[in-house]
C-alpha cells in the first residue's frame, strides 16, 4: 500500500534535491544553505509578528525536516502574545509545564503572510547569490600571479572578453600584444594580474604582456624549475617582439640553459608557440656582473665589460661587425639586456673604443680578441624564434646616440 506524503515532507525532499544541485554546480556548502533558510524563516516571523528574538529554527541537516519554534513563558495573564503564553495553553504542548516556564511553541510557516513569504525568499536568493560570489571570488583570487587557459569570447570595443570556466576576465587593450589578432573561441594562456570583489561578482584582470607570463609557462613547461634545481632569476620582456630570461642552476650537474630548451628546443618551442613567435633568449646568469652583462647581450660576441657596481653603469666594447647584432634592431638587444641586467649600459665598437682611448686605458691588446668560433652554432642553440634583422649601421661605422647606450 502506497503511504502518502504530506505536502512539507515534499518540501523537504525538494529541498534535499536543490541542496545537492548547488552543492554541484556552484560549489556552495550545504551549511551555508541551512543557514540562508534558517535566517530567511526568521526574517519571515519578524516581519509576520513584529519581532523575533525569542525565534530559533531547527533543521535536520539530513533529511531537511525543520521546526520554527518560539519561545514563550508561561504566565497567567497574557499581554504578549508573541512572547507569553497562558497556562492552560502551555499544557496542551506539555502537561508538566508551570508559571514562569518557557513553552517551546511550533509555528507553521504556511500561515506567514504573502508579503513574509516573500521577503523570506528575497533572503535566501541573497544569501546564495553573496555565497555564489564569494566562492567564485575565492576561486579567482588563489589564481592571482599565475597563468590560466581561457577561451576568447568577444571583442568589447578594445578590450576582450576571455572566459575561463567559471567566470569571464577581462583583457584589457594595454595588457594586449599589438601583433596578436584572436578569434572568438581561441584558446590562449593569459596571466592573472587581479581579481577584485564587486557585488556583480569577481573581476578578473588579465595580461599577455606581463613579464610573469614567460617565467609562468617556463614553470609549468620545465619540471626542473618546478622541482627547484633551475630557478629564473630574472627576465626582461617587450612582448610580441622578444623576451630575455637568466637562469641558475642549484645543482652542477644540470645545465640551466639545456634544461629550459629541452631536447631538440621542445620545452622552449612549445612556450615560442603559445606566444605567437616571439624570440626568447635564455642565458646564464652570473653573480659577476660582467660576465652577466656580457651573457645578456648574447648573441653578440663581447670583448670586454667594464662594470660600475657602485654607479650600476657598464661600458661594453664588441667587435666592430658585431656592433649592430649587440645593438638590435631600434636598440631593442641592448635595451633588454639593460633591464635583464639593471645596469645602463654604452655600447662601443673596437674602432670607437680605439679612437677614445679606451683601449689603452685597459691595456687591451689584439691577442684579447680572438676570432668568434661556433657563433652561428650558439646563436641557433640560445635563441629561438624568427630572428628580426639587425640595425643597419650608417658606412663610416658610427652608432646612433639613442642605440648605443642603452
Amino acid at each position: 500500500m502506497a503511504v502518502r506524503r504530506t505536502k512539507k515532507e515534499e518540501v523537504e525532499e525538494s529541498l534535499m534535491d536543490a541542496l545537492l544541485v548547488l552543492e554541484k554546480e556552484k560549489d556552495i556548502s550545504r551549511d551555508v544553505i541551512f543557514k540562508a533558510i534558517e535566517d530567511s524563516l526568521i526574517t519571515a516571523c519578524k516581519q509576520h509578528f513584529g519581532k523575533a528574538e525569542n525565534v530559533h529554527v531547527d533543521i535536520n541537516r539530513e533529511t531537511g525536516e525543520y521546526h520554527v519554534i518560539m519561545d514563550k513563558e508561561v504566565v497567567e495573564d497574557v499581554e504578549d502574545p508573541v512572547e507569553q503564553i497562558s497556562l492552560e495553553d502551555a499544557r496542551k504542548i506539555q502537561p508538566t509545564l508551570g508559571l514562569g516556564d518557557i513553552a517551546q511553541v511550533e509555528i507553521k510557516s504556511r500561515n506567514f503572510g504573502r508579503i513574509a513569504t516573500q521577503n523570506a525568499k528575497n533572503v535566501i536568493l541573497q544569501k546564495l547569490r553573496e555565497e555564489e560570489r564569494r566562492v567564485m571570488y575565492d576561486l579567482y583570487h588563489d589564481k592571482e600571479r599565475e597563468v590560466v587557459t581561457g577561451v576568447v569570447q568577444r571583442y568589447l570595443g578594445h578590450n576582450i572578453s576571455v572566459n575561463l570556466g567559471k567566470a569571464d576576465a577581462i583583457l584589457n587593450e594595454n595588457e594586449q600584444v599589438r601583433t596578436e589578432h584572436f578569434e572568438p573561441t581561441d584558446r590562449i594562456k593569459v596571466y592573472v594580474l587581479k581579481v577584485e570583489d564587486t557585488t556583480k561578482g569577481p573581476r578578473i584582470l588579465v595580461s599577455r604582456t606581463h613579464p610573469e607570463l614567460v617565467k609562468r609557462l617556463f614553470e609549468n613547461e620545465v619540471a626542473e624549475i618546478r622541482d627547484g634545481i633551475v630557478e629564473i632569476m630574472g627576465i626582461s620582456r617587450e612582448a610580441g617582439s622578444r623576451t630575455k630570461m637568466a637562469v641558475w642552476s642549484r645543482d652542477p650537474n644540470v645545465d640551466p640553459v639545456g634544461a629550459c630548451v629541452g631536447v631538440n628546443g621542445s620545452r622552449v618551442n612549445a612556450i615560442v608557440d603559445e606566444l605567437r613567435g616571439e624570440k626568447i633568449d635564455i642565458i646564464n646568469w652570473d653573480e659577476n656582473p660582467a660576465i652577466l652583462i656580457e651573457n645578456a647581450l648574447s648573441p653578440a660576441k663581447v670583448i670586454v665589460v667594464i662594470a660600475d657596481e657602485d654607479e650600476k653603469t657598464a661600458q661594453v666594447i664588441v667587435p666592430d661587425y658585431q656592433l649592430s647584432l649587440a645593438i638590435g634592431r631600434s636598440g631593442q638587444n641592448a635595451r633588454l639586456a639593460a633591464r635583464l641586467t639593471g645596469y645602463k649600459i654604452d655600447i662601443k665598437s673596437e674602432s670607437q673604443a680605439r679612437e677614445s682611448g679606451l683601449l689603452d686605458e685597459i691595456g687591451y691588446t689584439e691577442d684579447m680578441n680572438e676570432d668568434y668560433a661556433g657563433y652561428e652554432e650558439y646563436y641557433e642553440d640560445y635563441s629561438f624564434g624568427d630572428e628580426a634583422p639587425a640595425e643597419e649601421l650608417p658606412e663610416d661605422g658610427s652608432v646612433p646616440e639613442e642605440a648605443g647606450e642603452a
